[in-house]
């Protein structure tokens, strides 16, 4: 038997690193103290790093995105070195990453990096976050796994084509503003899991 952790996150406010620092270790260090071998946040939770940037910049939504940049590699070296602390996998949900096209990607990581495919409008529209290309299936001693951020769990082919690569389970970390929104993308994800035949573990904001 294999033990999983989907956190129900909560968005609060860490104005220090250490702050978001100790936050993440204790979500961590909970799911492990219950068992847990993957860890999975959800969508745009590394979001919650533009709590360090001024009052004025946290406030703008598209200045915030720009301002958390420099804190992408630290986060992910932070994600690195606590999975490897406790020897699990975590999927630390996504963050918008400004590519070399200048253009802003809502990416996930899991032993290599997976961008959201499908884009809602709101994100396309009001944040100007682009759609990625491609998907991975990750190797790992749970299995293979595979990652559709939110939207992308209303599309079936991409969950056929993650199922055609020998997906045993995709991780899918979500955020949404309302309840609605929440279970249309469980609802989604259900469908997946039903017609592909393998675990769809979601989690959200």
């Amino acid at each position: 038997m294999i033990r999983l952790a989907a956190c129900q996150y909560a968005i609060e406010l860490h104005e220090t690193w250490d702050a978001y620092a100790d936050h993440l270790q204790g979500l961590c260090a909970e799911a492990v103290e219950a068992g847990a071998r993957l860890l999975l946040l959800p969508e745009y939770a590394g979001l919650v790093l533009s709590g360090q940037l001024n009052a004025g910049q946290r406030e703008d939504l598209k200045a915030s995105i720009a301002g958390i940049q420099p804190l992408i590699e630290p986060w992910k070296a932070l994600c690195e070195s606590l999975a490897r602390r406790w020897g699990i996998y975590l999927q630390p949900g996504s963050v918008p990453v400004l590519d070399n096209d200048g253009r802003y990607r809502n990416r996930a990581w899991l032993f290599g990096p997976q961008d959201k495919l499908m884009m809602t409008r709101f994100e396309r529209e009001q944040w100007d976050i682009a759609a990625g290309q491609g998907l991975q299936v990750f190797e790992t001693e749970l299995g293979r796994l595979g990652i559709l951020i939110c939207y992308d769990n209303e599309f079936p082919m991409l969950a056929r084509r993650l199922a055609e690569c020998g997906a045993d389970l995709i991780l899918a970390p979500s955020c949404t503003d309302t309840e609605a929104g929440y279970h249309r993308v469980r609802i989604g994800a259900q469908a997946r899991a039903l017609e592909n035949q393998i675990a769809v573990l979601q989690s959200p904001t």
